[in-house]
C-alpha cells in the first residue's frame, strides 16, 4: 500500500511552503475524516438515544460530560507516544527497537490507566446529586453509566493503536476502521436500545452495550491490520509484551500527563458547563447538547490538523530542521484556522440544515429544544476561529515535546476567564445558557492567543 505520509521527511531547504502543505495536508485528511467518523458514532449514540425522550438525552448527556472527559484525558495520555516515534523516526528512519518499546509501553499504559478510569467514571453518580440534576435523569443515567464504562479499556488500547498506524504513515486505516465501527455501533444501538432483531429493548442500557461491542470490534480490527500490513509488522510491537521498558514509560509520562491535563482542563469546562446548563432545566441541557455536538463535529477537523502538525514537527524535531519546523507548524495553523471560518459561517447561515442532523427541528416536541439550540449556535460559530488555532498551536508546539507550560496556559484559560465568565454571566445576569456559552468562548479565546504566542516564540525560549 501506498504512504499517505513519509516516514521520513527530507530537509526543508529541499521543501516549499506549497510541498509542506501538501504532505500536511495528505496526513490531516484522513486523520481529521477519522475524527468525524469518531463523532459521527458519538452522534449516531445521540440520534438513537435522542428518541427515548428528554430525560434520556439529559442523562447521557451528563454521563458522557464526565466519562468523555476520562476518555479524552487517557487518550492525550497515552497518545504522546507519536511525537516520541515522530522524534525517533526523523533522527534515524530505521529506528525499529526504540519504535517498539515506546509502544509496548504506551499499550500497557492504557490498559493500567483504563482500568483506574473505570472507577473515576463512578464519581459521576455522587456529582449528579450534588449538583442539583433531576431525579428523573439521575435514574435514567447510572445503569447507562455502569454499561459504558466497560467500553473504557478496548477504546484507550485502540487509540494507541491508532496513533502507530498514523504515525508510521497509514491514517488512512485509521479512517477505514473507524467507518467500519460506525456500522457496527448502528445496529448494536439499533437492535439494543428500541429491541429489534429479536433483541430485548433495553434502551440506555443498550446504548451502553452496543458501546461496548463497537469498541472492542475496533481494538480486534486495529491488531489484525497491524498485524497484516507488512510496514506495520515490521516493528512487531506485539513481540516479547511482558518486557517493562520503565525509561520509556517515563518518557510517555513525561510528555504525556501535561497532555492529558491540558485536555481534562479544555474537556472539563465542557464538561462543567453541562452540568451548569442542567441546572436550568432540561429542555435547557438538551439545546445545549445538541449545539455543542455540532461545535464538537466541527472541532475534528483542527484536531486532526493539531494530530497531523504533531507528527509533521515532531519529525523535523528529530532531525534537527527548525526550518521545517516553522513551515509545518505554520502551514498547519492555516488550514485549521480557514476551515474553521467555513463551518463558522455554516452555523450562521443555515442553523436549521445543521440541526437537523440530530433532531427533527419541525416537530413540536422539539421546539424549546431547537429554540436553545438555535441561539447557542450563534455562540458557538463566534468561537470558532479561535477554537481551531488553539488546538493546532497545541499540536506543533507537542511535536517539538512542548507540554508542561501549555498545560498551564489551558488551565488558566478554561477556568479562570472562561469558567469565571461562565458561571458570572449564567447565574448572576439573565442570560443563563447564553452566558454559559459566552464563557466557552472567552476561555477558547484566551487560550488561542497564549498558545500562538508561545509558537511565535519557540526559538527564543530554546523549544527547537
Amino acid at each position: 500500500m501506498r504512504d499517505t505520509a513519509p516516514l521520513t521527511t527530507p530537509k526543508a531547504t529541499s521543501l516549499t511552503w506549497g510541498q509542506e502543505f501538501r504532505a500536511t495536508t495528505l496526513l490531516a485528511t484522513p486523520l481529521a475524516l477519522a475524527n468525524l467518523l469518531q463523532m459521527l458514532t458519538y452522534a449516531i449514540d445521540v440520534i438513537f438515544i435522542a428518541r427515548l425522550g428528554e430525560d434520556e438525552l439529559a442523562a447521557s448527556s451528563l454521563v458522557m460530560a464526565v466519562f468523555g472527559l476520562i476518555v479524552w484525558s487517557l487518550n492525550s495520555l497515552t497518545g504522546a507516544v507519536a511525537p516520541i516515534i515522530a522524534a525517533e523516526l526523523g533522527a534515524n528512519p530505521r529506528a525499529v527497537r526504540p519504535v517498539r518499546r515506546a509502544m509496548r509501553m504506551a499499550i500497557w499504559m492504557a490498559v493500567m490507566t483504563a482500568a483506574i478510569g473505570m472507577a473515576l467514571a463512578l464519581v459521576t453518580i455522587p456529582i449528579m446529586y450534588a449538583t442539583g440534576q433531576p431525579q428523573s435523569v439521575i435514574l435514567a443515567a447510572i445503569p447507562y453509566l455502569l454499561a459504558v464504562m466497560w467500553s473504557l479499556i478496548p477504546m484507550v488500547v485502540a487509540n494507541v493503536l491508532r496513533t502507530y498506524v498514523s504515525t508510521l504513515g497509514r491514517p488512512i486505516f485509521a479512517t477505514a476502521i473507524t467507518a467500519a465501527g460506525i456500522g457496527v455501533n448502528a445496529l448494536g444501538n439499533y437492535a439494543l436500545i428500541f429491541g429489534n432483531f429479536g433483541m430485548p429493548r433495553l434502551e440506555l442500557i443498550g446504548a451502553g452495550i452496543a458501546t461496548i461491542i463497537t469498541t472492542t470490534f475496533i481494538m480486534l480490527v486495529y491488531v489484525a491490520v497491524i498485524q497484516w500490513d507488512k510496514k506495520l509488522r515490521r516493528y512487531r510491537i506485539f513481540g516479547r509484551w511482558w518486557r517493562a521498558d520503565w525509561g520509556k514509560f517515563r518518557e510517555i509520562l513525561k510528555i504525556g500527563v501535561p497532555i492529558s491535563l491540558t485536555v481534562i482542563a479544555e474537556a472539563g469546562i465542557f464538561g462543567a458547563a453541562a452540568f451548569l446548563m442542567g441546572r436550568f432545566g432540561a429542555s435547557e441541557l438538551a439545546g445545549h447538547t445538541v449545539a455543542l455536538n455540532l461545535a464538537a463535529l466541527a472541532f475534528q477537523v483542527p484536531f486532526g490538523v493539531g494530530q497531523a502538525v504533531t507528527i509533521r514537527v515532531g519529525y523535523f524535531y528529530g532531525a534537527r530542521d527548525t526550518v521545517g519546523i516553522q513551515r509545518a507548524g505554520w502551514v498547519a495553523i492555516a488550514i485549521g484556522t480557514g476551515f474553521m471560518g467555513m463551518t463558522a459561517l455554516a452555523m450562521v447561515l443555515a442553523p436549521i440544515t445543521l440541526l437537523s442532523i440530530y433532531v427533527d427541528p419541525y416537530a413540536p416536541e422539539n421546539a424549546q429544544l431547537v429554540a436553545f439550540a438555535l441561539q447557542y449556535l450563534v455562540l458557538a460559530a463566534a468561537f470558532q476561529l479561535v477554537d481551531g488555532v488553539q488546538a493546532v498551536a497545541a499540536g506543533a508546539l507537542r511535536g517539538l515535546q512542548d507540554t508542561r507550560v501549555p498545560m498551564w496556559m489551558a488551565i488558566f484559560s478554561y477556568w479562570v476567564p472562561g469558567i469565571g465568565t461562565a458561571i458570572g454571566l449564567g447565574f448572576f445576569t439573565p442570560l443563563q445558557g447564553i452566558g454559559v456559552w459566552i464563557g466557552l468562548a472567552t476561555g477558547l479565546a484566551f487560550a488561542a492567543a497564549l498558545l500562538l504566542r508561545r509558537w511565535i516564540a519557540r526559538e527564543r525560549l530554546g523549544l527547537t
